[in-house]
């Protein structure tokens, strides 16, 4: 049977993780886990980083012990369209070739089918009675069932209009919820009445002011983050 998202317990969403396997698991670390929590990662859990095998693995464990939802990220959405459209050549341009370096394989259709199909699946949009969750985004003018109706599901992997300033800074979103979501790489979180946006650009280690990765913890929206320690 399937178990739902609830905000009767606690949610803890985790950021872009690129492949960082030992810092995702030192910011898990730092949530002090409960068996009651519910793990919500937000998407692009492969290329770019050294370990994008040892990433999926570990996240395919996880569910032994904890409730966890995992979103489909763009990255993600690029490496099922490798094997399904033929379009490679855009995956590995976007760190395509550093997954497949971790699996020591030349091709997507050489990695375990059990990981292809953990990819295949993620959702695109979790939601809870306050809060939607999706990789990068929804229309910030259109309601969520707006958003639902119109929007072709890969889109919310893509999205990130609602972090232009004519929204951010007067925090001017037409859904009613709270979207939580990644995708867009920034220095610090933004927490904002109806957007929290939690990457951190954990992979991004040469630039000024990325480099960390962080997750939040709801509905109280406490933020804990610890910087990259892969590379």
């Amino acid at each position: 049977m399937a178990v739902s998202l609830t905000e009767n317990k606690r949610i803890i969403a985790v950021g872009d993780i690129h492949g960082c396997l030992h810092t995702l698991q030192r910011l898990l670390g730092l949530m002090n886990l409960q068996p009651s929590d519910q793990l919500v990662f937000l998407g692009d859990y492969i290329d770019r980083g050294n370990n994008s095998k040892g990433v999926i693995e570990y996240l395919m464990t996880l569910r032994d012990r904890y409730s966890c939802f995992f979103l489909m990220g763009n990255h993600e959405r690029m490496f099922l369209d490798s094997l399904e459209k033929g379009t490679s050549q855009l995956w590995l341009r976007n760190g395509g070739a550093a997954m497949l370096e971790s699996y020591g394989c030349k091709s997507g259709f050489d990695i375990p089918e059990k990981h292809i199909e953990f990819i295949q699946s993620c959702f695109y949009h979790l939601e809870t009675e306050h809060f939607f969750f999706a990789h990068g985004g929804i229309d910030p003018d259109m309601t969520i069932q707006d958003n639902l109706h119109y929007m072709k599901p890969e889109d919310y992997c893509w999205m990130r209009t609602h972090l232009r300033s004519t929204y951010l800074e007067n925090n001017r979103y037409t859904w009613k919820k709270t979207l939580v979501c990644g995708h867009t790489p920034m220095s610090r979180p933004i927490m904002l009445e109806k957007l929290i946006a939690i990457d951190t650009g954990c992979v991004y280690t040469d630039t000024p002011d990325l480099g960390m990765l962080s997750g939040v913890i709801l509905p109280e929206r406490t933020v804990l983050q610890t910087e990259n320690i892969d590379v």
